[in-house]
């Protein structure tokens, strides 16, 4: 059963414990989760009734009142998919779509110095990024083996971008 990341991000945190949907707003501000995934708050809710209706998580005493918060708690079922989603995701190199490609594709769209100078705010966009994810990860301290790599990793693809954009950006000036 294939999960997109951010269905596996959500069903991760409610195999962690059972939590309803503000809780989970709350974990993932806190822990910075949005650095990495793109998971807005309105898309919590609907994230959660797709995991309940495949049966990966189920509210087991549902509220009488449609208001009152539904605590989602992870079935059998979730916790093998969330296991297998988390295993595949780490041991098979994927293909990544990367927006910033399509503009490299179409480069001959532009002049030398607007290319030039499109690097180098990508550049201080990506400066920008390092120091909010290095914010992010001091503020979990301490963190756990989870939370470090997740940031040792995220930190290593800005470091790397980074190092291109400013050998491009020499080549280019």
């Amino acid at each position: 059963m294939e999960l997109t990341p951010a269905e596996l991000t959500i069903l991760g945190l409610v195999v962690e414990r059972p939590r309803h949907g503000y809780d989970l707003e709350q974990v993932i501000e806190r822990r910075g989760i949005r650095q990495w995934a793109d998971i807005g708050f309105s898309s919590i809710y609907y994230l959660l009734t797709k995991l309940e209706k495949r049966g990966l998580v189920h509210v087991p005493d549902a509220p009488a009142a449609a208001k009152s918060r539904r605590v989602f708690h992870a079935t059998g079922a979730g916790r093998r998919a969330a296991a297998e989603g988390a295993l595949a995701l780490i041991q098979e190199p994927r293909p990544v779509p990367h927006p910033l490609l399509v503009g490299l594709a179409n480069l001959p769209l532009l002049s030398e110095r607007e290319y030039a100078a499109a690097l180098r705010t990508r550049l201080a966009g990506v400066e920008e990024r390092i120091a909010a994810v290095g914010a992010a990860e001091r503020a979990q301290s301490p963190t756990g083996t989870a939370a470090r790599e997740v940031f040792s990793y995220s930190l290593s693809l800005l470091e790397a971008e980074r190092s291109w954009l400013a050998e491009r950006v020499q080549v280019l000036t």
